[in-house]
C-alpha cells in the first residue's frame, strides 16, 4: 500500500512537471501534423518523439528550498549539542580551579537553555542564541582539547607559559560572554516590562 502510494505521488508530481508540459505541448504539434496528414502512417512514433523532444528540452525542476529553521528548533539544536558537550566534559580531567570555572559556565549555559519562559526569552534574541551556539559547540572543547593536548606536550619538554593558565583564561572569557548574553535577555525584559507600564500610563490618560 505505501508503495502505491509513492508511485501514484511521484506519477502526479510528473503531470505537473515542466518536463509533462513541454513534451505534451510537441506532442499536441505532432498530432496537429498528424490531422494535416503529414506524418502519414508513422504518426505515433512523431507523436511520441516529439513529445520526448519537448520533454528533454524541458529544464529541470528546482527543489523547493528547505524552510528555515523557526527559534525553537534553533534552540533545540543547540540543546542537543549542549548534551553532547555535557558528555565530553564528563570524560576529560581539569585542575581544581579551572574545572570549578567550568562547572560554573555549564551551568549557566543549562539554566538559560532550560525549557520554560527564560528559553523563550533567548529563542527572540537571534544574537544570544548564535553566541551561545557558537560557544558550546566550538569553544568549549577547543579550550578542553588544546589544554589535553598542550599539556602533553610540556610534559615531554617543560617549560613555557602553563597551560592551566591558558585554559583558566579562555573559560573566564567565555563565562564574560554567558554573562553578557544573561545581561542582555534581562535587559530586554527590563524593555518589555517598560513598554507595558508605559501602555498602560497612556491607556489611562485617555480613558
Amino acid at each position: 500500500m505505501a508503495t502505491n502510494k509513492v508511485l501514484g505521488t511521484g506519477f502526479l508530481h510528473y503531470l505537473e512537471s515542466k518536463k509533462n508540459l513541454a513534451g505534451s505541448a510537441c506532442g499536441v504539434l505532432g498530432l496537429g501534423l498528424t490531422l494535416t496528414g503529414a506524418a502519414g502512417a508513422y504518426w505515433p512514433a512523431v507523436v511520441a518523439g516529439l513529445y520526448g523532444v519537448g520533454a528533454l528540452a524541458a529544464p529541470p525542476e528546482r527543489p523547493e528550498p528547505p524552510e528555515p529553521e523557526g527559534p525553537t528548533e534553533q534552540l533545540n539544536g543547540v540543546r542537543e549539542q549542549f548534551g553532547r558537550l555535557r558528555e565530553y566534559v564528563a570524560e576529560v580531567e581539569l585542575p581544581a580551579p579551572a574545572e570549578g570555572r567550568l562547572g560554573d559556565l555549564m551551568e549557566l549555559y543549562a539554566a538559560l537553555l532550560e525549557p520554560g519562559w527564560v528559553a523563550d526569552v533567548l529563542a527572540g534574541e537571534p544574537e544570544s542564541v548564535h553566541a551561545l551556539s557558537r560557544a558550546i559547540e566550538l569553544d568549549v572543547p577547543e579550550c578542553v582539547d588544546t589544554y589535553n593536548r598542550t599539556r602533553w606536550w610540556t610534559r615531554l619538554t617543560p617549560g613555557g607559559e602553563s597551560p592551566e593558565r591558558h585554559l583558566e583564561r579562555q573559560l573566564s572569557l567565555l563565562s564574560e560572554e554567558a554573562e553578557r548574553v544573561t545581561a542582555d535577555l534581562r535587559e530586554a525584559e527590563a524593555r518589555r516590562q517598560q513598554t507595558h507600564t508605559t501602555y498602560l500610563e497612556e491607556r489611562g490618560q485617555h480613558s
